[in-house]
């Protein structure tokens, strides 16, 4: 016989009763179960959360802190170009300034030197000029001299005057007469007769 046919026997009322209390108990542990699983559910949700906004915060920390540090390595690189940029220009002011020194001091050592050329040939041409000078003057002078002598040597005949009174006034000895006679041959024929003015060289 099937056994969807088959009687099954009724219950008694202590029985109905012990299930009811049973099935109230397991009502009640099955709502216990899904309130301790919603609990569960909103602890791991409220937790998944926390652990979220704990990752984000720690992430946006993490960006700050590379943020931070990309900003002091830019700066610092800014900081470097820019000592690299002064120093750049202190050396090629340097350099410069060297140059500019060089180069002065090249203008004043050639200055210098074309000065002491200029010196040198201005005390060349003095010194040649001052020769010259002395040299005309030494000459000037033997001509002087020389004049002095040659007019020494002439005497213009005077009232009175012979040719022995001559010899003896200015050579010293009359008679040296015939040395004055011999040099003014051209102008004395008679050593007896002599002129007033005449002109007679003299022997030394």
């Amino acid at each position: 016989m099937p056994e969807d046919k088959v009687k099954k026997p009724k219950k008694g009322l202590l029985n109905m009763m012990v299930d009811a209390v049973t099935n109230r108990d397991e009502k009640e542990a099955a709502a216990a179960a899904a309130a301790e699983a919603e609990a569960e559910a909103k602890r791991k949700a409220a937790a998944l959360e926390e652990e979220t906004r704990r990752k984000i915060a720690e992430k946006r920390a993490r960006e700050a802190e590379a943020k931070e540090a990309a900003e002091k390595k830019a700066a610092e690189a800014t900081e470097a170009a820019r000592v690299a940029a002064e120093k750049a220009r202190a050396e090629a002011a340097a350099r410069e300034k060297a140059r500019l020194e060089a180069e002065a001091r090249e203008k004043a050592r050639k200055e210098a030197e074309a000065l002491a050329k200029v010196r040198e040939f201005e005390a060349k041409r003095e010194a040649e000029m001052a020769a010259k000078k002395a040299e005309i003057e030494a000459k000037a002078e033997e001509a002087r001299k020389a004049a002095e002598e040659a007019a020494k040597l002439v005497y213009v005949v005077q009232p009175g005057d012979s040719l022995s009174k001559i010899a003896k006034e200015k050579l010293g000895n009359a008679s040296r007469w015939p040395e004055i006679h011999e040099l003014n041959k051209d102008k004395i024929s008679d050593p007896n007769i002599i002129r007033v003015g005449q002109e007679l060289r003299l022997p030394k």
